[in-house]
């Protein structure tokens, strides 16, 4: 197949530090090449790929030259695959909502797998305009909110069984990555390794609106000994500070669409401590790749009850459920279901003239008789 692909302009592809959605994007991409499609990245000019890159931008706009307006940009890319959609047999797009009015016009199948929260107001009305569209989610959790648009799968995302080595060592810290925000749990993160006397690092960036928030609710509290902030990590130094932590707290407090640090830490044979909430529960497997807990207390005790895990079963069971080739191999079925579609449309409609033409044409003795 030829495949386009049209990725968020806000980071590179993959991106150089923090960026959940332009990773998976990256992983799909050499995955479906692996697979010997035809794959074209429509992305950021600094992105890696084994396919095609079509330069839209010249960086990704987060690290890029400040100043640069981020609906230019978008403009740009939607400009591109408009010039181009018919080289294309599906488009897949990643950036949301935005494309839908342009994607719906251009006669080529197209879906857009959606990688934010879905329980914001106003979705409801866009899905209405766009009725023909066809969406996939990344956890069946992450679509309830709209029931009524059209998803043809949930896929949940996957990554390169050779990403990360997994460490079979028990670990000598508590782990937390991610973006430092209340609903992402950093302040439970460190009650919680507080109460139950263990180390506590954190890897996250702090959001450019979160820099009140970070000084009065956790700076206080980071004394660089049993709290240590270690800022944002690549992926080379993400896999040793996942691999040698006993566990990774992802104590979330929102409807957290997939969580990709969760898998990523299965990867290093790392078992997960998380809130019910979101996809936990369709990404954990309580007592095997981690602990589903309700509050902080639950927590603390799960922290002691870590010996019980194994690690090597929790790499076993990430190669089983979360590799980028399971990933790729479910959007190629999805891929293949929208063509087919496609073309089962327009075969219909081609019929459908034809077939009054003849009625029409019909000789005047097998016409039916008339009073």
């Amino acid at each position: 197949m030829r495949i386009a692909q049209l990725a968020p302009l806000a980071e590179s592809v993959p991106p150089k530090l923090y960026g959940g959605t332009e990773r998976v994007v990256a992983w799909l991409v050499d995955e479906l090449v692996e697979l010997g499609h035809d794959v074209t990245l429509f992305a950021s000019g600094d992105s890696r790929t084994k396919g095609e890159l079509h330069p839209v931008w010249p960086r990704a706009l987060r690290l890029g030259r400040k100043g640069a307006d981020p609906n230019a940009a978008c403009a740009v890319l939607l400009e591109a695959i408009a010039k181009r959609a018919k080289d294309f047999d599906v488009i897949h797009a990643h950036i949301d909502w935005l494309p839908l009015p342009l994607l719906s016009r251009l006669g080529v199948p197209f879906v857009t797998t959606m990688h934010g929260r879905l329980d914001l107001p106003g979705l409801s009305e866009v899905l209405r305009q766009f009725p023909g569209a066809s969406f996939v989610s990344i956890s069946d959790h992450q679509r309830l909110p709209l029931p009524e648009a059209n998803w043809i799968a949930t896929i949940q995302h996957g990554l390169p069984s050779n990403n990360f080595r997994p460490s079979f060592d028990q670990g000598s810290y508590l782990a937390f990555l991610g973006r430092l925000t209340a609903e992402k749990g950093p302040q439970d993160a460190i009650r919680i390794a507080r109460a139950a006397g263990m180390p506590l690092r954190i890897a996250a960036k702090i959001p450019r609106g979160e820099t009140a928030y970070f000084k009065k609710q956790l700076e206080p509290h980071i004394d660089g000994r049993a709290v240590q902030l270690v800022g944002e990590v690549d992926e080379v130094k993400k896999q040793p500070f996942l691999a040698d932590a006993v566990a990774l707290l992802f104590p979330i407090d929102w409807p957290e669409p997939f969580g990709l640090v969760m898998i990523e830490a299965m990867a290093c044979g790392t078992p997960v401590i998380a809130y019910r909430s979101g996809s936990v529960p369709e990404v954990v497997e309580d007592g095997v790749t981690g602990f589903i807990v309700e509050n902080e207390e639950q927590a603390v005790r799960a922290v002691g009850d870590l010996a019980r895990l194994d690690r090597r079963k929790i790499r076993v069971r990430f190669e089983e459920r979360f590799s980028a080739d399971r990933m790729a191999r479910e959007y190629e079925s999805a891929y293949r279901g929208l063509i087919s579609a496609a073309v089962g449309h327009s075969a219909a409609a081609f019929a459908a003239p034809n077939a009054e033409h003849r009625r029409e044409t019909r000789p005047a003795d097998e016409l039916p008789a008339t009073s």
